[in-house]
């Protein structure tokens, strides 16, 4: 959900590295701030929020989710969502199409997949 539309509830998680520009805290009634699971500066500059480098971005984005802080990040944002009822990540992108949260949403339910796969295998 975009940081700039109005609070439907549900425990927000603000996923950008920065704050969004011009949004107050009260207004963007955050309540967790996981800056470790945004894209690297890097990244983010070499996609530029242009929608036709976003396949490139998704393959590359998803590759950060796989090792480091960022990886911690999601492992974090799941063990959260195991204890929260409605989990909603929040960001400031326009695009709502091609942007990080689409990606990160699609990675963390396929981690729930597998975990819920291998929970049923044991």
């Amino acid at each position: 959900m975009r940081a700039y539309e109005p609070v439907n509830g549900g425990y927000r998680i603000l996923v950008d590295r920065l704050w969004p520009r011009g949004l107050s805290k009260e207004r963007g009634a955050i309540d967790d701030w996981a800056k470790d699971v945004a894209p690297s500066p890097q990244l983010r500059v070499a996609f530029s929020h242009k929608a036709e480098r976003f396949a490139e971005f998704t393959e590359h984005y998803v590759q950060e989710l796989e090792v480091g802080s960022a990886s911690e990040g999601a492992t974090r944002l799941l063990e959260i969502a195991a204890q929260q009822n409605d989990v909603v990540l929040v960001y400031a992108a326009r695009d709502t199409v091609h942007n990080h949260a689409v990606v990160l949403i699609d990675y963390l339910n396929e981690r729930q997949r597998e975990a819920a796969n291998q929970t049923k295998l044991a």
